[in-house]
């Protein structure tokens, strides 16, 4: 049986969808270590907020809280996981990456790198309060 495709960087290639199903898939497809922290991180992101909406679109996860937009999302890269908050500039402490567009900011979660829950759980709470992106 053939694995999933990935795209360039190791991003994998999922059909898009609403719902969990389609991010347990993204989840499942991510190659090596980077499966693992993904259902670490969908599982943070559940407790933090109970009811989280959530969809696969543009080969990445997204998540939502009030059916219109999205606060967060999932990307692999080669080396490394992307968490990008999309008003990330609006967090208390702003998340360490930039990005080109200007409010959202990025975590880069790499190899053997232990996950600062409780953060990552106060970022989530704080994002999913802000308005989120509308595509």
């Amino acid at each position: 049986m053939a694995g999933p495709v990935l795209l360039a960087g190791g991003n994998p290639q999922i059909p898009k969808g609403d719902g969990d199903a389609p991010v347990q898939a993204y989840i499942a497809a991510m190659p090596g270590w980077k499966s693992a922290v993904g259902r670490q991180l969908d599982a943070l992101i559940e407790r933090s907020l109970p009811g989280v909406r959530k969809a696969v679109k543009w080969n990445s996860p997204l998540y939502g809280v009030d059916g219109t937009s999205w606060f967060l999302s999932l990307r692999c890269f080669d080396r490394y996981i992307k968490l990008a908050f999309f008003n990330g500039r609006g967090l208390d402490p702003v998340p360490p990456v930039e990005s080109k567009v200007p409010n959202t900011r990025y975590l880069h979660i790499h190899e053997d790198e232990a996950l600062d829950e409780a953060q990552l759980v106060d970022w989530v709470r704080q994002a999913a309060a802000l308005p989120g992106w509308i595509p």
